[in-house]
């Protein structure tokens, strides 16, 4: 905004100077013969002249007495001064002004030399400033990193040891290649690294820039898109020239993706900008010409939709697979992300690391920092186990609404339906072990259930699913048995029920009556990277008895869980009636309560100030409306599947 602010006050002075540059100095007046202006100096009528080269201009005094402006052109008259002296007439003499040559060349040449400076201006805008001016339209946007401007280091990459043994073999070989190529060995020519998001691609490439004594060269996918036809080819030509001129060399593409999804897919035929991009890079990392010592690291979290030429041997000779953390590797990233942070001695790492199973590397620093963040609101020294806790809440379930008014019949009916999930978990042989269950406003629900599993699951078997589809049914129930109504705050949990029936008869073989067959095929969006015509291949006969499965599995583990429930009203009520008073309960606390004993509640640690031990009350409360009633009163999002 500042340096267009700029522009246009530098093209408005330019516009001034120019106009006061090519305008007269002298005042323009009523044309007049040679003479008349001598008769009317005779008169006595003349008043000021200003004489310049044969021009005359100046005032006199009409018949009237008015003073008016004149411009007499004068022939060779060399008494005119003397004569205008002799009359009493003030007289200026103006020598004529020799203009220099390159002064003259310059006022001819400024407005177009203007008009040209402000194109050139707006192409650099257009081109982010780069490199290479206005036409660097072909010019690469990779920035060259080395290990003093990346502060990055395998020390500050944990949870994914594999990966790191794969990357740090590759920048082993850059450094002393004969050690690897004296037994026939080459150099790979790409890496590709592939992993959900957040797992750490990106800092495992950042850490590589930090460890390599080699240049480094990163980019980004989207780098290569532009709105001129050809650009991303040229910019893929030229990034690999400067590599050779640096190599041994890493070149890191971050989401490729962006630019190297299947060709031919979609609607408008094959010969778009972003093709022609692939192919150039095709022919760059395997074609005709060698690339000897250039290593292409690329990260990409959908390699599905990657160009098969692009993903083969001799491109990306390895792929590098960046999973989510196990109960190790949650651990080793916590430890990395605990470093600056002050703990109390009840913080135990382990513990957290075993409470946040499929937590990816990005939600573990969220959860650090999410705990750093309420210590320091409640005025803390030290960052405690308690905040570790409510961080993993807000990160797991979502911020707390504490400012909604519910009225009691409907914190009666969220509290009768959390304890319904609950207590069917509880019974439950296959179920994970319920971790929470609290009846505050999180996020878009008006309660939780949120369940953990002991250890990581890499898989599920058919009872697991079955009793998950049971525990979703209890919120209903557990309404529906105790207050003999129905609200709309199960729909989420028939939602999922629903979509985990029919993948477990559609999708993973779990149906006696369809065998172990994939009916139907996961539809796919045509521009993210495949046809846009799919044959379902079911027929009618086939889709109506898919439909009769799933409605009887899922009535199945209704009628399971209604069981449950009737068998255990009692501690249905208990529960509820906690929670209604408690509004949260942890797995301890559900234990005590189902045995009638009074729950084990935690209370807040003392904290420096008063204000900060008890926080003031939130003002202008919303009471809640229609549209918040409706909305899922139980949302096991937290759950780990």
């Amino acid at each position: 905004m500042g340096k267009n602010i700029l522009l246009w006050l530098v093209i408005g002075l330019t516009m001034m100077s120019l106009f006061n540059m090519f305008s007269s100095p002298m005042p323009k007046g009523e044309k007049m013969a040679y003479s008349t202006f001598i008769e009317r100096v005779n008169q006595g009528m003349v008043e000021t002249a200003t004489i310049k080269d044969h021009q005359v201009v100046g005032q006199y005094r009409d018949a009237s007495g008015e003073l008016k402006n004149f411009d007499v052109t004068v022939p060779n008259d060399p008494n005119l001064y003397q004569r205008l002296l002799d009359q009493h007439v003030m007289v200026n003499v103006k020598e004529k002004e020799e203009v220099p040559f390159f002064l003259s060349v310059l006022i001819s040449w400024f407005p177009m030399l203007l008009l040209i400076a402000v194109w050139v201006f707006f192409m650099r805008q257009m081109q982010g400033g780069g490199k290479g001016g206005a036409m660097s339209f072909g010019k690469s946007k990779a920035k060259l990193l080395n290990e003093n401007t990346v502060r990055v280091t395998f020390d500050d990459v944990a949870g994914c040891d594999e990966a790191k043994q794969e990357v740090t073999e590759v920048i082993e070989f850059l450094r002393d290649p004969s050690r690897f190529t004296r037994l026939g060995g080459k150099i790979p020519k790409g890496m590709l690294l592939v992993g959900p998001p957040g797992t750490g691609k990106t800092l495992l490439a950042r850490a590589i820039a930090g460890e390599a004594d080699v240049p480094f060269f990163s980019i980004s996918g989207s780098d290569f898109v532009e709105m001129f036809v050809g650009v991303g080819a040229s910019r893929v030509r030229d990034m690999f020239e400067q590599a050779k001129k640096n190599a041994p060399c890493i070149i890191f593409v971050d989401e490729i993706d962006a630019m190297g999804r299947h060709r031919g897919a979609g609607i408008g035929g094959g010969n778009d900008e972003r093709e022609q991009t692939l192919n150039q890079m095709l022919v760059e990392m395997d074609g005709f010409e060698s690339n000897e010592g250039v290593i292409l690291v690329a990260a990409t979290n959908r390699p599905d939709v990657l160009d098969p030429a692009l993903l083969r041997p001799g491109r990306f000779d390895r792929q590098v697979v960046v999973p989510r953390p196990d109960l190790l590797g949650r651990e080793q990233i916590l430890k990395v992300h605990m470093r600056k942070v002050p703990l109390a001695s009840d913080v135990n790492v382990k513990e957290l690391a075993r409470g946040t199973p499929g937590f990816s590397g990005a939600d573990l620093a969220n959860l650090v920092n999410e705990a750093a963040l309420n210590a320091a609101r409640y005025d803390r020294d030290k960052v405690t186990r308690t905040d570790f806790e409510m961080a993993k809440d807000k990160v797991m379930m979502g911020a707390e609404r504490r400012s909604m008014i519910i009225s009691e019949d409907q914190k009666k009916t969220t509290a009768y339906h959390e304890a319904g999930h609950a207590l069917v978990a509880k019974h439950l042989k296959h179920a994970d072990p319920v971790h929470k269950v609290s009846i505050i406003p999180r996020g878009q629900a008006l309660g939780v259930t949120m369940q953990l599993p002991e250890e990581d699951r890499f898989n599920h078997d058919r009872e697991y699913l079955r009793d998950q589809i049971a525990i979703m049914m209890g919120g209903r129930l557990g309404e529906e048995l105790v207050l003999g109504q129905m609200t709309t705050g199960a729909s989420n949990d028939f939602e999922r029920a629903t979509q985990l029936a029919r993948n477990m008869v559609t999708q993973w073989g779990m149906s006696e009556e369809l065998g172990p067959m994939v009916y139907g095929e996961r539809e796919h969006e045509p521009f993210l990277g495949r046809e846009i015509t799919r044959q379902t291949n079911i027929s009618e006969e086939t889709a109506r008895k898919i439909d009769a499965v799933v409605r009887r599995l899922i009535e199945e583990n209704y009628d399971r869980a209604k069981r449950i429930l009737e068998e255990h009203m009692e501690q249905l009520h208990l529960l509820a009636k906690a929670l209604i008073r408690y509004e949260t309960l942890d797995t301890t606390d559900i234990d005590r309560v189902m045995e009638g004993k009074e729950p084990l509640l935690i209370k807040e640690p003392e904290t420096k100030g008063a204000a900060a031990a008890t926080p003031e009350e939130p003002t202008g409360k919303v009471d809640i409306g229609e549209d918040e009633a409706s909305k899922p009163a139980s949302d096991e999002a937290g759950q780990t599947h």
